[in-house]
Formats: C-alpha cells, sequence, structure tokens
C-alpha cells in the first residue's frame, strides 16, 4: 500500500493511473475517494494488497473543513453555483452549541453529487441531467467534531473524526440548515484513513522521482503493517500446505497465537517461516479453536 498526498486537480482514478504507469503494475486500487477539489490522504493498494482495500476504506476517517455560512450551493461545495443565500447574524456560542449535536451515531442523506450507484447510474450523472432523485439516509458516526478556528463574519474551519462513508460535504450543508445560516464546504483535506497519516503521505512526483531513481519501494508499505491491528496467528510446517490451499486449521497446529482469542473474530495468519498468507476467520468446536479462510492474499 502506497500513502498518497492526493493534491487537488486529479481525481482518484487519476492517482490510479498515475500509480499504475509509474510503477508499471496492472493491479492497482484506491480506498476511498476523494473529490477532484479535496486534497489528502488516499491510500493506495498495489499487487495483492488489492484485495485490503475494503478493509482500510472501512477504518475511521479523519477532515479539516473549512465551512463558508450564508449561502448553499448546488454540490454542498465551492465548485457549485449558489442556489440560496442568507441574512443571518453570526454568533459563535450558537454555532459551537450546534456543532456539538453533530456527534455521534446518525443518518446522513449523501449528495447528488456523489458516486453512489442507483440502479447502475451515478448520481452525481443523475445531478448533471438536471434531476434530483431520492436518496436512502444512511447510517454514520461522528466520533469527535470541533471547532478549529472562527473566521466571522462567514467561515470556521472544523476537524471531524468518522465514520466510512461520511459525506463532509452533506455535514456542513446540514451544519449550516440548522443554524438557520445556509452553508457550503469551501475546502476540504483528509487528514488521516486508518492508520494512514497526512504527515507521512507522497505527493506523485515525488513518488516519480523516487521511481525513476529505483527507490520507490521505499514507500511502499507491506501488508504486515497495514494489518498490524489485527491478532496475529502463525502455524506449524505440518499445516503450511493446508495453509496455502486455503483449508481449515485446528488449534494444535498454531505455534504463534494471541491470549485472547474470540470466536467470530479475524485475525492475520502467518505459515511457518513467517510469510503472511492471508485473513482468517477463528471459529471454536467444543473448547478448541480453528481456522477458515476470509480473505487470502496469495
Amino acid at each position: 500500500v502506497i500513502n498518497v498526498y492526493k493534491e487537488k486537480g486529479y481525481t482518484s482514478h487519476d492517482v490510479v493511473a498515475i500509480v499504475r504507469k509509474t510503477l508499471n503494475i496492472k493491479k492497482v486500487g484506491h480506498t476511498g475517494t476523494l473529490d477532484p477539489d479535496a486534497e489528502g490522504v488516499l491510500p493506495v493498494c498495489i499487487g495483492q494488497a488489492t484485495k485490503l482495500a475494503d478493509y482500510i476504506m472501512a477504518e475511521r476517517k479523519s477532515y479539516t473543513a473549512e465551512i463558508t455560512f450564508g449561502a448553499e450551493t448546488t454540490t454542498q461545495d465551492a465548485s457549485g453555483d449558489i442556489i440560496k443565500e442568507y441574512e443571518y447574524i453570526f454568533d459563535e456560542n450558537r454555532l459551537r452549541e450546534v456543532i456539538d449535536t453533530f456527534k455521534g451515531e446518525q443518518t446522513q442523506v449523501p449528495p447528488m453529487y456523489s458516486a453512489i450507484k442507483i440502479n447502475g447510474k451515478k448520481l452525481y450523472e443523475i445531478a448533471r441531467e438536471g434531476r434530483e432523485i431520492e436518496r436512502k439516509a444512511r447510517k454514520i458516526t461522528i466520533y469527535d467534531i470541533r471547532i478549529a478556528e472562527i473566521n466571522p463574519p462567514n467561515k470556521a474551519i472544523i476537524e471531524i473524526d468518522c465514520s466510512k462513508g461520511t459525506y463532509i460535504r452533506s455535514l456542513c450543508s446540514d451544519l449550516g440548515n440548522k443554524l438557520g445560516w445556509g452553508a457550503f464546504m469551501s475546502s476540504l483535506t483528509r487528514t488521516a484513513s486508518g492508520k494512514f497519516k497526512l504527515n507521512e503521505a507522497v505527493k506523485l512526483d515525488e513518488l516519480k522521482n523516487a521511481a525513476e531513481r529505483g527507490e520507490a519501494e521505499k514507500f511502499i508499505i507491506p501488508p504486515d503493517d497495514v494489518l498490524s491491528g489485527y491478532k496475529r496467528v502463525t502455524v506449524s510446517e505440518k499445516a503450511d500446505k493446508y495453509l496455502y490451499n486455503g483449508g481449515k486449521i485446528q488449534e494444535k497446529y498454531f505455534t504463534k497465537q494471541p491470549k485472547a482469542l474470540q470466536e467470530d473474530e479475524i485475525a492475520a495468519v502467518y505459515d511457518f517461516e513467517n510469510h503472511l498468507v492471508g485473513l482468517y476467520t477463528l471459529k471454536k468446536e467444543e473448547t478448541n479453536f480453528y481456522i477458515k479462510p476470509f480473505k487470502m492474499l496469495v
């Protein structure tokens, strides 16, 4: 996995294409779309690690966003046309009170300008046709939301820690509606995606220059590091052939295992020589555990 710093002006698809060409690798995929006007952390999976994309996408995200109050736009961000303007009196205390109400589990209606598919068509394609259709609200979690900077009379910078599937544009718009001031997102930076942090991300030019020097590998994070949050199981040499064939392996063949194994937990499983083979689900038969394949990485 490469922790790419996506700069403004690139689509997430652009980043994948550039990484594919730079490293001359066919299997490349990103782990969560960032809009062209947004910037920040975009983990890109290469080779067999593309199988880990769903797990990286499922991790919590962190963002820094600028909100502009006093107007709504067609896209809920600065790229859209203004459709409504508001007169309001900026009140910092009220802003802080209302922002706090957005913490926790909730539902959010995705924006029309998003890549979600309905009946095989992306919402933004429907929006560009001048149509709006009903969207189902989705469950999201805002783990934390805080004000980083206030720039009255019409701007504030907020920091958000949230679950997968949260649209920060919609959050900004919803905040403006609840205040009665109107609002849109005027800039966005993703500062973290799971364990991938902004200060460790590599820009595409830097990756290209390293590749030309034959040093691109220093930016490639091995799957072992990506899966460091999972419990680890290592099996004996006798079990290796069953492991690579995707077979069920009994606990008696475990040479290393964590103390607190839980049934149905997913663990990173290694062969006798400590090579990562895949993610396996822990199961229990009477008093003994066994593992069965969940996601093979070989």
